[in-house]
């Protein structure tokens, strides 16, 4: 019954609970966790970067992947935001209905 998603992102610390509880209230991702305090180290646009930033998990239908990250893509204030979609090998077959249940419209 593995037909969910993962999504996960990072986001400014600040931007992470609207992001989610709009995801949520759309009924686009049935939870997300906020991992408020990461530390990101990357290369942009040919500076070296180093933000604090939130790390967040969310859970979804396969179904709904392309509509909860397009509108993910919408709500998050980066011009190149990470959105990884991983497909898990098991999800508890409870939570797994009750996160298709909750991505329902």
């Amino acid at each position: 019954m593995a037909e969910v998603r993962v999504i996960l992102t990072t986001v400014p610390p600040a931007d992470a609970d609207r992001i989610v509880r709009t995801l949520v209230e759309e009924r686009l991702v049935a939870c997300g966790n906020v991992f408020p305090a990461v530390r990101s180290t990357y290369v942009w646009k040919g500076e070296l970067c180093c933000d604090e930033e939130a790390f967040v998990v969310m859970e979804t239908a396969v179904d709904r992947v392309s509509i909860a990250t397009a509108r993910l893509r919408m709500l998050h204030p980066y011009e190149c935001p990470k959105i990884v979609v991983l497909d898990p090998d098991a999800v508890n077959d409870d939570y797994a209905r009750w996160a298709l249940a909750n991505t329902r419209p």
